[in-house]
């Protein structure tokens, strides 16, 4: 007859050792993802906005104390600027319209990183997004930036 060999009995080592293991593989697995068809990203710093900006835009009154974006001789005529802390990017398609979009790539969620002469760019899978609308020039991304709210009086741009 055969003999039964006693199991060994889970040490502590082990028993960290594959925790960490774990710890480490899930935010790999997450990034390398499926299919993305109909994902969207959250952009909690754009609820609620749904206007543009074009020179003068806006009801003049900027929501009781609302501190200034931008100069508009910030911004290029044909580029932008992007604000990281307000979660947006200003740009300037022609000559006095001035247009913001959130910063959140629809694509997977990642953060434009620059305004080149093609477009608002996105680092994480080459994105390019018109300065215009926020419509998707090039990439795998399929839905525009999220247009946010801006008033631009007296040659200062105010997030709303």
């Amino acid at each position: 007859m055969s003999e039964k060999l006693p199991l060994d009995p889970l040490t502590r080592r082990r028993a960290l050792t594959g925790a960490a293991g774990i710890g480490i593989a899930l935010p790999v697995l997450a990034a390398c993802g499926g299919d993305d068809e109909g994902a969207t990203a959250t952009d909690p710093a754009s609820k609620g906005s749904s206007g543009s900006g074009g020179a003068g835009a806006g009801s003049g009154d900027t929501g009781g104390g609302a501190e200034a974006l931008a100069a508009t001789g910030d911004i290029e005529v044909g580029r932008g600027a992007i604000y990281p802390n307000e979660e947006v990017v200003v740009t300037q398609p022609s000559e006095g319209e001035f247009k913001a979009f959130s910063i959140v790539c629809s694509h997977q969620g990642c953060a434009v990183s620059e305004v080149s002469e093609d477009g608002i760019v996105c680092p994480c899978h080459n994105s390019i997004f018109s300065i215009s609308d926020g419509s998707p020039q090039t990439g795998p991304a399929t839905a525009p930036l999220q247009e946010r709210a801006i008033s631009v009086e007296d040659g200062q741009i105010t997030l709303l």
